[in-house]
């Protein structure tokens, strides 16, 4: 299947599951509003979450494929990546219990870390965030066990059953919301909706688990549970994931920090950074886990049969449409965001104020858009060739500039700063990576490809001039009725794609070569 239709086929379904996720931010600001249990809820769920991307998503996945896929006979016999699966699985779980016992038992503590002063100056929310936070911890453990197959199902390039799961999420929390939405307005209902939020991320972490299990029995990988034994297989997962917890999940790490700095912040500032960060996903989280998701299992074959130049031709097709799908989306989100963000939030207990903070907060992260995509298609081509220890050292001097940025900005900037210092590291990250890929030989840009870059930046800038000036002339619709704000959504939108996909033909962007290059099946 040739790397277009993989990120299409996974991209497509991440969309589908960002749009339900809108639809579930849209009504968490209108029953939760901002700060109180707003901020209680982002907090509780920030908690499995962060650790379910850093971890599961981020370190096993990008470990656990290279060490599959070598086990995976080019005759078809998969007996062996079936058996090493297996030895997984059976060493996770009693971890998982035992990681996820010690995490209830010092929730009070963990929460204590991260939660600000209007958490921690009221008792009554204190305890609402640790109870949230202990009954959808569990959700990590589901997750987890979902990702061995996922990982498996993606090895196989079956990518369509993992792409789907995030929506069963969504559908969970839409449920709590939509009940929510329809009862009366009061602080009684809004820690009610707290609590069954807390229990519908771990129902969906069950069903989502249960999903990829059955897909991967479909297609032949029934894992069977057996005595835990540390083989060489599994102790070559633990070597190579320690580091790849750095390497791979550098965004999840920035995440912690934030919550760090984030409890020094006035309230609502929880819920202002979660809300920009749903937008700024949206184009993340499609093109990201795509491309980062498509290449890794390709490049490890191409890598295993010796073949540098098509490791080299794929990872270069990965950046260029990388660029080609996140730096008009970045600038887009920089201009309107706050457009996007009256539009979607404002409602309910969510003020205009909040929604322009929130928008603010959009400006600050997008600057980062492009980094995080790039990181995400960088680093496979280290985990490809087994190399953990270099993202972890690119990811290390990425957090140092992190913190000290977070130092200089969030005393003047607030959450905004944050977002800001986070964006500015990600880049640092990016320039670590290629030019370290460079040096090894690995993979360099040919001039035909910092071509077609630099006129993507100017397809780009162009798109980003018209959206400057057309975006104040639909301000008084971005928060009357919903019509008005889907029409002025809407406008904005194929405003921006008309002009940028306009501006990319006429300047060959996008041309015959480059799609034939992009369909071409990896191996």
């Amino acid at each position: 299947m040739s790397l277009l239709r993989n990120v299409g086929t996974i991209g497509g379904l991440t969309m589908v599951s960002r749009i339900f996720g809108f639809a579930r931010d849209m009504l968490l600001a209108r029953v939760l509003g901002a700060g109180g249990v707003a901020d209680a809820w982002q907090l509780a769920f920030q908690l499995p979450n962060i650790f379910r991307r850093l971890f599961a998503e981020g370190a096993f996945a990008s470990a656990f494929v290279p060490l599959f896929n070598r086990r995976m006979t080019a005759d078809g016999d998969l007996s062996e990546a079936r058996r090493f699966a297996d030895e997984v699985m059976a060493v996770l779980i009693p971890i998982l219990i035992l990681f996820s016992a010690i995490a209830l038992v010092a929730m009070p503590w963990i929460a204590g870390l991260f939660a600000n002063e209007g958490i921690e100056g009221d008792p009554e929310l204190y305890d609402l965030a640790v109870l949230m936070a202990r009954i959808a911890f569990p959700y990590l453990a589901f997750m987890s066990l979902a990702t061995v197959f996922a990982s498996v199902l993606n090895s196989l390039s079956r990518f369509a059953a993992a792409a789907a799961a995030p929506i069963l999420l969504n559908i969970c929390l839409l449920t709590v919301l939509t009940w929510g939405a329809l009862q009366p307005d009061s602080i009684e209902l809004r820690r009610n909706v707290g609590m069954w939020l807390g229990v519908a991320v771990t129902i969906s972490g069950l069903l989502q688990m249960v999903w990829l299990g059955w897909f991967a029995a479909r297609h032949g990988f029934k894992l069977r549970l057996q005595r835990p034994r540390m083989t060489p297989g599994v102790k070559e997962l633990f070597i190579l994931i320690g580091p790849a917890v750095l390497g791979a999940g550098v965004y999840q790490i920035s995440r912690f920090i934030d919550l760090f700095f984030l409890a020094t912040l006035p309230d609502g500032s929880y819920t202002f950074l979660a809300m920009a960060d749903r937008l700024n996903q949206m184009p993340m989280g499609i093109i990201a886990i795509a491309l980062g998701t498509a290449i890794l299992p390709a490049l490890s074959r191409f890598v295993a049969q010796d073949q540098p130049d098509e490791a080299a031709r794929l990872q270069g097709n990965a950046v260029e449409l990388a660029m080609l799908l996140t730096l008009p989306a970045a600038v887009a989100l920089f201009v309107t965001g706050s457009a996007f963000t009256r539009a979607f939030y404002t409602g309910g207990a969510f003020t205009l104020d909040d929604a322009m903070a929130t928008g603010a907060v959009v400006s600050g992260l997008v600057i980062g858009l492009p980094a995080y995509v790039l990181i995400k298609v960088l680093i496979p081509s280290f985990f490809a060739r087994k190399d953990t220890r270099t993202p972890v050292y690119t990811a290390g001097g990425s957090l140092l500039v992190n913190v000290a940025l977070n130092f200089m900005l969030v005393p003047r900037f607030g959450v905004q700063g944050l977002a800001i210092a986070g964006s500015i590291a990600a880049w640092c990250n990016v320039g670590a990576l290629y030019t370290i890929l460079a040096m090894k030989g690995h993979y360099r840009l040919t001039a035909l490809s910092l071509g077609r870059i630099a006129r993507i930046v100017l397809a780009t800038a162009f798109m980003g001039a018209v959206l400057w000036y057309a975006a104040p002339y639909g301000s008084e619709f971005y928060a009357g009725s919903v019509l008005e704000r889907i029409g002025s959504v809407v406008a904005l939108v194929a405003t921006g794609g008309v002009v940028y996909f306009g501006a990319a033909v006429a300047l060959g962007v996008i041309d015959r070569r480059t799609l034939d290059q992009l369909r071409r099946r990896p191996a």
